[in-house]
């Protein structure tokens, strides 16, 4: 044992230890417990919170019969450190993640449409690649809470990333008004935005009820323009609003990645491409997580592989 004289002349780096015992035995109430999580016999455990005591100068703990509690010294220190221990303890992990193999769940949740039609077909392939991992994916267009509701990733479709949210950019993306040859023939093709106003629009179901529709030129020098629409039907899906377009029901304007297959097949065709629409839909698609220190292997294993297969964005042509 340490007499006080040599014990005053311990440098703070070698207590470090005896403070994450006392950490542990804050958590446990037993000096049994404790000295059993720490693979260490009962009687250095006792041995290494006196030393710490000794240093302190005062009592860290109150030993009774049947209890173990600190003292207000003693919790003091615990509330100064435990959280340093933690993001330790974080930190291996994180280092050790990396040297392994991705394993495990990953929550993912993602909108309806970009879902169906573009996050799900490279789940098999990521699957093969990665025989450890498990993935739970949760088709929503509302916007969960990640933290409350368990998800590891969200995959969204937005121009705005939230300030306590890490984002990966997937891909660009951008609405597209589009329309069948059938209806065009019938109807005929506009030559400019302000001729949607005299076509029936497949339009996107927002709060407010809005029915304008905002386009600025991809070239030259013409003035962005607003117009009010006007149509049989909207709904607040992008699928349905293609199915919609698709049956001949009029214009449509949807985000690209539901717009593909169908430009790329000749189904639908392109209408007025030399304006870009403004405010429709997200810029960008992202894969975000709520930050932390330690991001699982699987989620950098899966955004990676995210990141390759979109990194093209939604090509038509």
């Amino acid at each position: 044992m340490l007499n006080n004289q040599a014990m005053k002349n311990v440098k703070t780096e070698a207590l470090w230890a005896h403070v994450h015992w006392l950490v542990v035995l804050s958590t446990t109430g037993s000096f049994t417990t404790a000295a059993q999580r720490l693979g260490v016999s009962k009687a250095a455990m006792s041995q290494r919170i006196a030393a710490l005591e000794h240093a302190a100068g005062v009592p860290l703990v109150r030993r009774t019969t049947r209890s173990v509690r600190l003292t207000e010294a003693g919790q003091q220190l615990v509330d100064a450190t435990s959280s340093a221990f933690d993001q330790i303890e974080r930190g291996l992990a994180g280092v050790k993640d990396l040297s392994q193999a991705p394993r495990g769940l990953l929550r993912v949740t993602a909108p309806v449409a970009l879902g169906r039609q573009q996050i799900v077909p490279l789940v098999p392939a990521f699957l093969k690649q990665h025989p450890e991992v498990r993935i739970e994916l949760e088709l929503a267009d509302r916007i969960v809470s990640l933290a409350q509701d368990g998800f590891d990733v969200a995959i969204r479709h937005t121009s705005v990333v939230p300030e306590t949210h890490v984002a990966w950019a997937l891909c660009e993306s951008r609405a597209l008004l589009v329309a069948t040859r059938g209806y065009l023939r019938r109807c005929g093709m506009p030559t400019g935005p302000e001729d949607l106003a005299r076509h029936d629009c497949v339009r996107y179901l927002r709060s407010g009820g809005s029915s304008t529709w905002r386009f600025e030129p991809v070239k030259g020098r013409d003035e962005p323009v607003a117009v009010a629409v006007q149509g049989a039907f909207a709904a607040n899906n992008s699928e349905a609003l293609r199915e919609a377009a698709l049956g001949g029901v009029g214009i449509a304007l949807l985000p690209d990645f539901s717009a593909q297959r169908d430009l790329l097949a000749g189904k639908l065709v392109h209408v007025l491409p030399g304006w870009r629409s403004v405010g429709a839909f997200g810029a960008h698609v992202y894969a975000m997580r709520p930050y932390s220190p330690h991001v699982p292997h699987a989620v950098h294993a899966w955004v990676a592989y995210l990141r390759a297969c979109l990194k093209g964005g939604f090509a038509f042509a």
